[in-house]
């Protein structure tokens, strides 16, 4: 059975079902619920970030769209021939992936932008099974170390036998494909030049040429 994307109501995890509660309250044109991952199961390449962010995927139900961190990533991907189209930061903008899909390793906004471990768990099966129903899988892009660990855990691997590290390159055996780590798209990181434009053309550039 596929089921990549969580029931939209969803009740795994009691303090996320909470701030979803409260957010509807406050936000009620918002989408609200598990964000459901963004491409083709056929593509090579998957991109795993964090979670939804409040005003960016929680509202659109589309990774990274209408978020920072989506202004840096989804145009970057343009710009390397892996999406067409005009982003637009909405889910209906038309903008489509090329070979590329993008998730999240918890699919609920989380309080703060911060998750727990009890939350990644809750949501390890979804990315488990994701990554089991793309055949043609050759390349995961971890955005940030949690992610990076999330897709470890998910895989049955050691963290402490694939440091994060930007820029690094894993080969994973077992998959047969590779690993890349990059800081996140953050803005927090864009703005204090942890992550440069120029660092994350470098990636894709990596990503593209694995392939």
């Amino acid at each position: 059975m596929l089921f990549c994307n969580p029931d939209k109501n969803c009740a795994k995890c009691q303090r996320l079902v909470a701030f979803r509660k409260l957010n509807k309250q406050k936000f009620p044109s918002y989408y609200n619920a598990p964000v459901h991952s963004f491409g083709s199961l056929d593509a090579k390449i998957l991109v795993v970030g964090l979670a939804p962010g409040l005003n960016g995927a929680n509202q659109t139900n589309r990774p990274f769209t209408n978020d920072y961190a989506g202004d840096i990533l989804y145009p970057c991907l343009k710009k390397f021939g892996f999406a067409q189209g005009t982003y637009q930061k909405r889910k209906d903008d038309g903008f489509e992936l090329l070979n590329v899909r993008v998730t999240n390793s918890v699919r609920c906004v989380p309080p703060q932008n911060k998750v727990t471990a009890e939350e990644e768990k809750n949501c390890r099966p979804f990315l488990i099974n994701e990554i089991t129903n793309m055949p043609n899988l050759k390349i995961i892009l971890t955005l940030g170390s949690v992610a990076h660990q999330c897709v470890l855990t998910a895989l049955s691997y050691k963290k402490s036998a694939f440091k994060f590290q930007h820029g690094a390159v894993h080969f994973l055996a077992k998959q047969n494909f590779y690993l890349i780590n990059s800081y996140h798209t953050s803005r927090y990181n864009i703005n204090t030049g942890v992550l440069t434009q120029a660092m994350f053309d470098e990636i894709i550039l990596k990503m593209k040429g694995l392939l």
